[in-house]
């Protein structure tokens, strides 16, 4: 049930955040959707069918926190329709291999970045945000299928690691648009990078601190990497 009066007094950039988190997961479920049918033996189809069920349930989560705060869920995420898609389209793998590669380093960095954002949002935000970008064990059964591949075949190595770092790149040029076009939301990008504090006057200086927040993100990408059998 729509609660109008939390919509009175939910900041815009709290519903961009939960807009965009949402449109990620339900893109991110028919994407592992795809790869599943793709996978080359029945327990790695399994093991992505259980990761797609896994975003499904995510996007649902986040749709009734919208709700919840009385906003329209499909309004919120439709502005992030065009880039989301635009970003996947740029992106789209080849292999089977590049697919759970773009999972693990794509999927990862943007967890980073939601959970550091929605640390300055409600608590019930936060809690919402951190429940649908937990990657642990999804994580960890993607990057043992890339390692054990680039262990049986080393000269995959090279170009996985080319693919990875184009995937971060980018992730941060659609990012500065995003944000670009959604100042709200680079308001409270701006107080995660900042540690909570105001930003610096807005406009310009909130698009300086996405690109700071997501250059400090980068640096899990080598570790990512490593958990992959790959190379920065």
């Amino acid at each position: 049930m729509t609660d109008t009066s939390a919509a009175a007094h939910t900041p815009s950039g709290v519903v961009d955040l939960l807009g965009l988190l949402a449109y990620a997961e339900l893109v991110s479920f028919f994407r592992l959707s795809g790869a599943a049918g793709l996978a080359p033996d029945l327990a790695a189809k399994g093991e992505l069918a259980g990761v797609a069920a896994t975003e499904y349930r995510h996007y649902r989560m986040l749709h009734e926190r919208l709700a919840a705060l009385g906003a329209d869920p499909e309004a919120a995420m439709e502005p992030f329709v065009e880039p989301l898609d635009a970003w996947h389209a740029r992106t789209e793998p080849r292999t089977w291999l590049e697919s759970l590669v773009k999972t693990y380093v794509g999927d990862g960095i943007a967890g980073d970045f939601y959970r550091t954002v929605a640390e300055h949002a409600d608590a019930g935000t936060a809690e919402a945000v951190r429940g649908a970008v937990s990657e642990a064990e999804r994580a960890e059964a993607v990057a043992v299928r890339v390692r054990e591949a680039v262990q049986e075949d080393p000269k995959l190595a090279g170009p996985l690691s080319l693919w990875a770092r184009r995937l971060v790149g980018e992730a941060l040029s659609q990012a500065q648009l995003v944000a670009a076009a959604r100042p709200e939301l680079a308001a409270l990008v701006a107080r995660g990078a900042s540690g909570g504090e105001s930003g610096e006057g807005g406009g310009r200086g909130d698009l300086a601190a996405v690109s700071r927040l997501f250059a400090g993100l980068t640096e899990a990408h080598s570790a990512r990497l490593e958990a992959m059998g790959l190379s920065g």
